[in-house]
């Protein structure tokens, strides 16, 4: 008897655990358009305007990368590598497109992909949302931080007494101990440590070294595109696709991640003077300078150079070298740095809002949610971002992990498409209504997962070669879902939004569906990364989130305007 007593309080209690566990996970953060947050405590100051946004947008984006990814995919793609750009950038346009209404519908808010996780769907979806862009946003800090030891301790090596006397622990590459384990580099830390001051002292300060930065390394792309546009030789862009139109498909699965960092602007919310009207412009107007940016650097260097004769290393620099002038490699260089130091800036800025978000809603400790009180800038979470992004970049070779990275992109790009689309919809058929609002909404619901599975499956089967029949039968389930949504679901007027994005739910279930294509083409050690990850993120939510979570929380944020002698 006793042991029948044992084994049903036993059960009684892991029912009671489960229970709690689903309740707590399915909860939504309760937000709206108008919500406006004020009341005792220290807050983040309205100071960033739309050229900042626009600088924020572009130094996320353009790093060292495009004097680089540009040739390298050109030797595959040939001069149709352009074209590479042309459709990558527009499927990035989509994207934009979801992210500028979610961020012009919560404009007072921080947290980006992870706040509209939270109030669309629930407390686990946004929790693995943020897990999944967390950790690449620390490997890249890391992997950008040893790269930009690397072009800084070359610049030094121009002086003649530093001339191949710089040690590798310095600042190429690393000293390895333990069979590679290892890989100290010591420059790596203390640039970041110099960008996480920055950072701390201010958003005014930090958005002034950008505006530099970006500004130094757009008029460089400028500059290049200009010079390289006298040395183009126009037979070698035929053929235009030596490769056949497959390879150009392909370099477009590959050069979507050059315009990964537009979502960063989403970020700045709560910092943004005009939030509902600056963001969109910010994000859409930073992929547009972005796309045409790159665009440039494409016609130049397939126009300067045969493709075939292209560097693998650094194929922008060695083009304008063979035509005599070396003068160009150098401002190469020195824009990658430029390139190289907004990136990892505005990397660190994002880092640091998303804990600041996930502090106030409970489910990372209080601290991170602290704002200091006279810099307006949430320094605990700052330097919190600074130290584990120092920690791997000084003490590992992150650049082996490049492969796994981007995972929280096209995890996060998906769902905050599939958010726009609840969101317009969760008015007319919310799952708080009655039994049959909640049978509709989950059908919505189903409908946008098969989408996403159809993506799936149409990546794999692309990616292994598979009958062209079996794409075609996956991508006419997509369309059939994609139908059910536009005919089954009642959708609200979006004219109360800053800006709405068209042809809802179309545009959204075409993200849905390319995303999770090209998650498909990562490498498979990306699909495990992404599996354990999840399944950790399950677990620190289940021991820690679950029981501090507060989404409703009293508790509100002052919001201060920059003085207006700063806002002219």
């Amino acid at each position: 008897m006793e042991s029948q007593q044992q084994n049903a309080t036993s059960s009684s209690s892991s029912s009671s655990c489960f229970s709690r566990f689903c309740f707590s996970a399915l909860k939504a953060k309760k937000l709206n358009s108008s919500s406006k947050r004020s009341s005792s405590g220290d807050g983040l100051i309205r100071r960033l305007g739309v050229f900042d946004l626009l600088l924020i947008g572009v130094g996320a984006s353009i790093g060292a990368g495009i004097f680089v990814v540009t040739g390298t995919v050109a030797r595959d793609a040939g001069p149709g590598v352009t074209i590479s750009f042309i459709l990558a950038g527009a499927s990035c346009m989509l994207n934009a497109l979801c992210y500028a209404e979610l961020a012009s519908r919560f404009p007072a808010e921080v947290g980006g992909a992870y706040l509209y996780a939270y109030t669309a769907f629930n407390e686990i979806t946004a929790f693995l949302v943020f897990m999944q862009l967390m950790l690449d946003y620390h490997i890249g800090a890391a992997s950008i931080a040893r790269s930009l030891a690397s072009y800084v301790a070359t610049i030094f090596e121009l002086i003649p007494a530093l001339k191949g006397n710089i040690p590798a622990w310095i600042g190429h590459g690393g000293e390895e101990f333990f069979g590679g384990t290892l890989s100290i580099n010591v420059l790596a830390p203390i640039l970041l440590a110099l960008l996480t001051i920055i950072l701390c002292l201010g958003v005014g300060e930090s958005s002034a070294v950008n505006f530099f930065m970006t500004a130094t390394k757009v008029v460089i792309v400028i500059f290049v595109i200009i010079v390289g546009a006298f040395k183009v030789d126009v037979d070698n862009w035929s053929p235009f696709a030596p490769n056949g139109f497959k390879e150009i498909l392909t370099g477009a699965t590959v050069v979507f991640f050059a315009y990964v960092g537009f979502d960063a602007v989403a970020n700045s919310a709560e910092e943004s003077k005009r939030p509902q009207r600056d963001l969109p412009i910010g994000i859409l107007g930073s992929l547009l300078i972005c796309i045409a940016l790159y665009i440039g650097v494409c016609l130049v260097i397939t126009g300067m150079v045969p493709y075939n004769l292209l560097g693998e290393d650094a194929p922008l620099a060695e083009a304008f070298t063979s035509k005599g002038l070396k003068y160009v490699s150098v401002l190469i260089s020195i824009g990658a740095v430029a390139g190289l130091t907004t990136t990892l800036l505005v990397g660190l800025y994002v880092q640091s809002r998303l804990y600041l978000g996930l502090g106030r809603d409970g489910l990372l400790p209080s601290i991170f949610a602290k704002v200091h009180p006279k810099r307006h800038t949430p320094i605990h979470s700052q330097i919190w971002a600074g130290i584990i992004a120092a920690v791997l970049g000084g003490l590992f070779n992150v650049h082996v992990l490049s492969h796994i990275l981007s995972v929280g992109s096209l995890t996060g790009y998906p769902v905050v498409a599939a958010c726009v689309v609840t969101l317009r919809w969760q008015k007319s058929t919310g799952n708080q209504v009655s039994p049959k609002c909640l049978s509709t909404w989950c059908e919505g619901v189903i409908c946008i997962v098969i989408v996403a599975c159809c993506g799936f499956a149409t990546g794999v089967l692309y990616r292994f070669g598979a009958s062209f029949i079996f794409m075609i039968v996956s991508v006419v389930i997509a369309i059939i879902a994609c139908a059910t949504l536009c005919c089954r679901q009642v959708y609200s007027d979006p004219s109360g939004f800053g800006f709405s994005c068209p042809s809802v739910p179309i545009l959204p279930c075409v993200c849905i569906f390319f995303n999770i294509f090209l998650f498909a083409q990562l490498h498979y050690e990306a699909w495990i990364r992404f599996i354990i990850l999840s399944l950790v993120s399950v677990g620190i939510y289940a021991f820690y989130g679950q029981y501090h979570a507060n989404p409703s929380s009293d508790e509100t944020i002052i919001y201060h305007m920059a003085p207006e002698a700063d806002a002219q």
